[in-house]
């Protein structure tokens, strides 16, 4: 089903933290306390807890089913695993920045915005996740080809957004212009939040939308067809979609604590490749634990199906994709060196008796720890 790579009474959070996720920040997973400490845990270098965030998305998987199985807790011992949702890079970001979150799970433009705005001293990318599950979805009565796209209105989710990167870099592949900070010219890009595209959709004012899963096949259930999957205008039709992320700065003081949620991210992974349908369960359970809904059968199901889960971040394409951003107008040439952290991801790898990933030369140069 995937790549090779998956082979082989509590304390709150700080309040920004906890408020609701259209507001910036993330919020509390509801479901953090079904998984209980294993008696006689201890916590890793005496940390009371590490914040973990992620979207309520499936291609944010293996944090939902990580967090669902108990995978994250288990490794972390008395260390409590807290979970922060959130609905967008930006502010998930945020969150890393004003350090009320240490580790998530994330998009590869948020990543590269961060890491590059902050000239490269708050973030490090760790690990992989996720690659796939993005396609280009439309009205089959007003698009029956990748020409007609022209002159239409495509969504995106954001303004920079990983898949507005995509979609207008097809544009202008395709030799349309559009301008990328208003989205209008010969196609207009209309940025609409996840959540409210399908409804974008059912009222006739998007034409398609180009959105990852389980946005697509939501919108596929409501008569779309899908006109284009991302997958295929990639080399061996992978390309990174969700990328785990740390504060340097909790890196730096906690590695043992890193070393483990990435432990649990591998264990995940291959628990999600030995057990495809009970994982896909998990993911949809905490699902609705998150974001208060399950998935039907008819949307969870083509969705699961399109996402490959992977430990390798992918990093020759995340190279890509900020060419693309530089291409749309939306990024200036960033210099990515030192972006990638990937020593405790390749000593995980190795226990585990899997072959080290690479970091395509954009990896931190220091001593190994």
């Amino acid at each position: 089903m995937g790549l090779l790579t998956r082979r082989a009474a509590p304390a709150l959070l700080a309040a920004l933290l906890l408020a609701p996720a259209g507001c910036g920040y993330g919020s509390q997973a509801k479901d953090e306390d079904t998984v209980r400490i294993a008696a006689g845990a201890q916590k890793i270098d005496g940390l009371d807890s590490v914040r973990i965030g992620y979207f309520a998305n499936l291609t944010h998987a293996t944090a939902l089913v990580g967090n669902r199985q108990g995978f994250f807790q288990k490794a972390l011992g008395a260390t409590r695993a807290r979970y922060a949702t959130f609905n967008a890079g930006p502010s998930e970001i945020e969150a890393l920045n004003s350090g009320s979150l240490d580790i998530g799970w994330i998009g590869p433009s948020p990543a590269i915005n961060g890491f590059t705005k902050s000239g490269g001293t708050n973030l490090r990318i760790i690990g992989g996740s996720a690659s796939g599950g993005v396609k280009l979805v439309v009205n089959p009565k007003r698009i029956t080809s990748l020409d007609d796209v022209r002159g239409k209105r495509i969504a995106t989710p954001q303004l920079g957004n990983t898949q507005d990167v995509a979609f207008l870099n097809w544009a202008s592949r395709q030799g349309w212009q559009v301008d990328a900070q208003s989205g209008t010219g010969e196609v207009t890009v209309v940025r609409s939040d996840n959540k409210v595209t399908p409804d974008a959709y059912r009222s006739g004012s998007i034409d398609g939308a180009w959105v990852p899963e389980p946005t697509a096949s939501k919108i596929v259930a409501q008569g779309g067809r899908v006109l284009l999957d991302e997958k295929s205008l990639w080399p061996g039709h992978t390309f990174v979609i969700t990328n785990i992320i740390v504060s340097q700065k909790f890196l730096t003081r906690h590695p043992r604590v890193v070393e483990a949620v990435l432990k649990a991210s591998v264990d995940t992974n291959r628990w999600i490749e030995e057990h495809p349908g009970p994982a896909k369960r998990a993911a949809n359970r905490q699902l609705a634990a998150d974001a208060g809904k399950a998935l039907p059968p008819q949307v969870l199901d083509p969705a699961w199906q399109s996402i490959d889960f992977t430990d390798d971040p992918l990093a020759a394409t995340l190279r890509t994709e900020a060419a693309h951003a530089v291409r749309a107008g939306l990024l200036k040439r960033p210099d990515l060196s030192g972006i990638y952290d990937l020593t405790l991801l390749n000593k995980v790898l190795k226990t585990a008796g899997h072959r080290p990933v690479d970091d395509a030369n954009l990896g931190v140069r220091q001593p190994p720890r």
